[in-house]
């Protein structure tokens, strides 16, 4: 397949980039037509017999119990804390009453 200009405006549109420099557009298109030239090579190779890869490794997850720990209080958490009340942490209103 072979980028034309035409082909370049319509990409460019789409993800709205702007391509308006000459040598911008040269180095654009000439980039984008090696990608498509690799993906022609890609394409060329024989892959009969060949499964899919699904994963990069054999090796399943590994993964520790679920087990729920106190490992700070709320003391402890609330002691840093530049504005707090009695339990909680006080922040700015971020959501207009009208809402």
């Amino acid at each position: 397949m072979k980028i034309d200009e035409a082909t370049l405006d319509r990409i460019a549109e789409l993800a709205r980039l702007d391509f308006s420099d000459p040598a911008v557009r040269k180095t654009i298109l000439h980039d984008m037509q090696r990608v498509l030239d690799f993906v022609e090579q890609l394409n060329q190779v024989d892959t009969k017999g060949v499964e899919p890869l699904i994963f990069m490794t054999e090796e399943a997850d590994v993964l520790r119990d679920d087990v729920a720990e106190l490992t700070i209080t709320k003391q402890e958490a609330l002691m840093n804390a530049p504005v707090k009340d009695s339990d909680y942490f006080k922040v700015p209103r971020v959501v207009d009453k009208g809402a």
